[in-house]
């Protein structure tokens, strides 16, 4: 089974420092992917001292393995936000969660980031017509707040996509993409121009109260004090806090991308540089990359995948959306975790002060969690939690976690059945 990090196509990683036995620093945050070094970043722009700690390296985990899909907003449409969190606080997170995709490019733009960026919108096209009436529906909403949104009918669908079998949709033109390695690779080489500190390969196996910090232990031995800690290792966080990891369902999301295309169906899919993902609620998100490979994104089974058959699906949904492209190889698969929240939101919490975490970015984790990275600085540097879009709630576990598999597994077949009617 032949798998890729798109480290081929990706900058280069950037060096990092090795760790002292013991140090000192302000904050520590516990992962190198978008939250992590965003969080990072943003502190160091503060004049915050700040070291990220990652097991492995940069972008190894699902900020490096993703879509690359710049999308503003969270799950849910503007009404939703109002009806769950009040008029004013609803209206405040539809207005911070509409700014996330812009975050990405101001980021880049301010850092010079290498990352095959484009800026000309993300669809959502509709695969039933009661998806399109919510597709529509989604539209005028955002439309309402001033978004730059417009509706499409099947035709411009087909236009704009060259992709069969979808009734219509939207575009959101704050949308874009880029290539996700690069991104955080340049998301870590700002973050030390700005002074912050880097170890990779460095595994943290605790995290402990220290009077009035925090001591972090990796498995080599190491010790690093600060005052605060950050956690942002999403569905790659582990058994670091067993609470928190039992509050979210560690999903995989699959990948398949093609050989390049000849110049002649390149002018037939997805010209431009346009970006999508459906209504189906396992959705499929499609985008071609500079060297014009077709990428093609779902959710797929809960177990790693072991063989090429375990990316079949995602072949398939390929063929049946661009009929075109039934012969043209494909090159690369690979897996990634995200976390799923049982409230579909983003969670912070604060099990004791001082040790904060971020989980959950329901597939919006590149413009979601460059956003949360600013919020999260804010909320260390001045202890204020009004600088956060959304309450620090407490840990909530997930009844019978330890049957998750079947739990997600039941979930994805309903799901396949539900897309179908």
């Amino acid at each position: 089974m032949s798998t890729s990090l798109w480290a081929h196509t990706a900058t280069a990683a950037p060096r990092t420092s090795a760790l002292d036995r013991n140090d000192e620093v302000g904050t520590v945050v516990v992962g190198g992917g978008f939250a992590g070094l965003s969080t990072a970043l943003h502190l160091a722009e503060l004049g915050e001292s700040v070291h990220v700690l990652e097991a492995g390296e940069i972008g190894q985990g699902a900020s490096g393995r993703n879509g690359g899909q710049v999308i503003p907003g969270i799950k849910y449409d503007p009404q939703k936000l109002r009806k769950m969190f009040g008029p004013e606080a609803g209206a405040r997170a539809v207005a911070d969660f509409g700014t996330t995709a812009a975050k990405v490019f101001e980021l880049i733009d301010r850092y010079k980031i290498d990352c095959d960026d484009t800026r000309v919108g993300w669809i959502q096209p509709a695969h039933t017509k009661a998806g399109l009436s919510e597709a529509y529906e989604r539209c005028r909403q955002w439309a309402e707040e001033g978004a730059d949104v417009a509706p499409l009918t099947r035709e411009e669908v087909v236009e704009r996509l060259g992709a069969q079998g979808y009734h219509g949709g939207w575009i959101d033109r704050r949308a874009g993409s880029v290539q996700p390695l690069s991104y955080v690779r340049g998301l870590a080489a700002a973050m030390l121009s700005q002074g912050g500190a880097i170890s990779t390969g460095t595994k943290v196996t605790r995290v402990e109260p220290d009077g009035a910090g925090w001591r972090t232990v990796t498995e080599g031995g190491h010790v690093l004090r600060s005052r605060k800690v950050v956690l942002c290792g999403n569905a790659y966080t582990g058994g670091l806090i067993p609470r928190i990891a039992r509050s979210y369902i560690a999903a995989n999301s699959f990948q398949v991308a093609t050989a390049p295309l000849e110049p002649g169906q390149a002018e037939e899919v997805m010209p431009g540089g346009i970006v999508a993902s459906d209504t189906r609620r396992l959705l499929a998100y499609f985008r071609r990359d500079r060297e014009n490979r077709m990428l093609m994104g779902g959710r797929g089974s809960f177990k790693n995948p072991v063989s090429d058959q375990g990316f079949a699906h995602l072949v398939r949904m390929l063929h049946k959306t661009f009929p075109q492209l039934a012969g043209q190889p494909i090159e690369f698969r690979w897996a990634g975790r995200v976390a799923i929240t049982q409230d579909f939101l983003p969670h912070f919490h604060e099990p004791q002060q001082g040790l904060i975490s971020l989980v959950g970015c329901q597939g919006r984790g590149v413009a979601l969690q460059s956003r949360m990275g600013e919020w999260l600085a804010d909320y260390v540097a001045t202890g204020d939690r009004n600088a956060l879009p959304l309450p620090v709630t407490p840990v909530r576990t997930i009844p019978l976690h330890e049957l998750r598999e079947l739990y997600v597994a039941a979930t994805v077949a309903y799901y396949k059945l539900r897309d179908l009617i």
